[in-house]
């Protein structure tokens, strides 16, 4: 269960948020510029808001004047929208940056089908294939919550179904919380269980 109770001002208004997760994926929506990735930053833990709490699991990731827990210590898994790997490292060594257990790696390797470009570099595999290493490399830091940061924006049509249905196949073996931002309606029809649709900082109900 994550609970989030932050503000944070930012240059062109407060963010002011206020919503649960349980083990369900949860869509904040909205157009861009509204925080929801500042949103993530906050429960990653790489931005600091200037009141309010974030909990994950009932332990205290950041309490105003009491809490804030570092980014390694927060057990949060985080895909980046440009997905964030290492240029200079393979398929293998981005996954094992930050991985707790080799067994666990190899066998999502196995379950998303990546195994064979273990060797390969960032920029000799395709969108799909980045976007598969960076879900792989967050997951197997066997994170409590996983955060993903519009994920499927540079995708084409083909290879998003395909990345959808694997989200939701993880989804229901992992059974825990996950946050997606994203502003495509299809993506929230077709994996979010909840939807928090954000503007200029505050949910519109």
């Amino acid at each position: 269960m994550l609970s989030v109770k932050i503000k944070k001002q930012l240059t062109h208004f407060m963010l002011d948020v206020d919503f649960s997760v349980g083990e369900e994926i949860v869509a904040l929506y909205g157009p861009s510029g509204s925080g929801k990735t500042t949103t993530l930053h906050a429960i990653a833990g790489l931005l600091k808001p200037q009141s309010g709490s974030i909990y994950l699991n009932n332990r205290a990731l950041f309490e105003a004047g009491k809490a804030n827990v570092d980014v390694a210590k927060r057990k949060v898994g985080y895909v980046f929208q440009q997905y964030a790997l290492f240029p200079h490292m393979t398929v293998w060594e981005n996954i094992q940056y930050g991985m707790k257990r080799e067994s666990l790696a190899l066998n999502l390797l196995n379950e998303l089908q990546m195994s064979h470009l273990k060797e390969q570099y960032p920029r000799e595999i395709s969108g799909g294939e980045r976007q598969r290493t960076a879900l792989i490399r967050a997951l197997a830091t066997k994170p409590d919550i996983l955060l993903l940061d519009e994920p499927f924006s540079a995708l084409d049509d083909e290879t998003k179904a395909i990345s959808y249905e694997q989200v939701l196949a993880l989804h229901q073996r992992w059974k825990i919380p996950i946050v997606l931002v994203t502003h495509n309606k299809e993506e929230v029809k077709k994996l979010a269980n909840k939807v928090i649709y954000l503007r200029e900082g505050r949910f519109l109900l």
